[in-house]
């Protein structure tokens, strides 16, 4: 995530603090000390960094109930409005993905029963709800943001984990891309809730709105894409008019080429038609203003690319770009030869001409290899 940076590694997978996060810390700090003195801004700031706490454990949850199913999750990362999760994918069976979701709010269950047990006879739960309350004691209102946690977590409005929840369930009863659409449609109608709230309660509410409506409308999209994707090879979803470069090219030949084409990446390619590297838009012009025209192609090229066959699944593609992060893939026939290119722009060119051509493509009988 941009903006992000590690703080540690925890079972192999790297936690990530986003910088608005301490952005917020020293707000709550500043706001603390201005209403009790320094005291307070060092319990308002340990008393977020407790929550904060809580929330890494309820991701770490999701984690562990993921890795049982042999799904790996890279990296976490914590900011204002809670925490991100990278897992590599969401798993498809229901019953896996129910037992996901519950993981994160039972480790806050979990939480809240061990401060129960330390607060004892102490405990008042009146007191509870004051979670923003200084006057109130730490470990009560910790105990206070689990429950919070834990319900709020477990509102319907998907991708919450509560959504998540609602479309396993819906999708033990009819396909998955169905049950993603009604617990996305559900989400977005909460979001818009919370943004309504947020006019009259508390305007963090219409943040938290936007976060869970554009959040549930890229979770349909992408397994819609996915649906897609797992229907058609690759051939038929591939760009096949690349213009590409020899790996004697220098970058104005590399010019050339952007400038006569729509192209974004241009693929090295040697005499036997086997890609060698890539050059992007993105990569060229600071090399061109960097080291001049006359640059070799090969200095400035990305080497690592993945490959995929062209009678493959473009579901495995897709999947391939998501978790290389590559701007695209080399499409090779059997002789290991360049036949095409996938890229997030072609595929969302397919999406949309699918949503009006649900049957496209027509199958042709030959082979697309050449």
């Amino acid at each position: 995530m941009l903006w992000s940076f590690p703080i540690a590694v925890i079972a192999g997978t790297v936690v990530r603090l986003h910088v608005t996060f301490l952005l917020f810390l020293v707000w709550i700090g500043a706001a603390q000390w201005r209403a009790g003195g320094q005291q307070a801004a060092l319990e308002g700031v340990l008393y977020i960094v407790l929550i904060f706490a809580c929330v890494l454990a309820h991701e770490f949850g999701h984690i562990f109930a993921a890795r049982r199913y042999g799904i790996r999750t890279p990296e976490v990362t914590l900011s204002p409005i809670g925490g991100v999760a990278s897992l590599e994918r969401i798993p498809e069976k229901p019953r896996e993905e129910l037992v996901v979701a519950l993981a994160g709010p039972a480790v806050n269950v979990v939480i809240a029963l061990a401060l129960f047990l330390v607060l004892g006879a102490a405990i008042d739960t009146g007191r509870m709800t004051q979670i923003e309350n200084p006057g109130v004691g730490l470990l009560v209102r910790l105990a206070g943001a689990n429950v919070f946690l834990v319900l709020f977590n477990l509102i319907p409005a998907f991708p919450m984990d509560g959504g998540r929840v609602l479309r396993a369930v819906l999708a033990m009863r009819m396909p998955h891309a169905r049950a993603t659409r009604i617990a996305a449609r559900i989400g977005q109608g909460a979001a818009f809730l919370f943004a309504l709230a947020g006019l009259f309660i508390n305007p963090f509410l219409i943040v938290i709105g936007l976060f869970i409506y554009l959040a549930a409308s890229a979770e349909a999209q992408h397994v819609a894409t996915r649906d897609v994707a797992r229907e058609v090879p690759v051939c038929e979803g591939m760009v096949t008019i690349v213009e590409t470069l020899a790996p004697t090219a220098t970058l104005d030949d590399a010019v050339t080429c952007l400038i006569r084409s729509s192209q974004k990446e241009f693929p090295v390619v040697d005499g036997a038609g086997r890609p060698r590297g890539l050059v992007t838009r993105d990569r060229l012009i600071p090399a061109l203003r960097d080291g001049g025209p006359a640059t070799p192609v090969l200095d400035v090229m990305t080497r690592e690319v993945p490959t995929i066959g062209s009678r493959e699944p473009l579901e495995r593609g897709l999947a391939l770009l998501n978790s290389s992060r590559a701007p695209a893939l080399f499409v090779l026939n059997e002789g290991g030869q360049l036949v095409g290119l996938v890229t997030p722009e072609n595929i969302g060119e397919l999406m949309m001409v699918r949503a009006v051509r649900p049957d496209w493509p027509i199958r042709d009988p030959r082979p697309r290899d050449a």
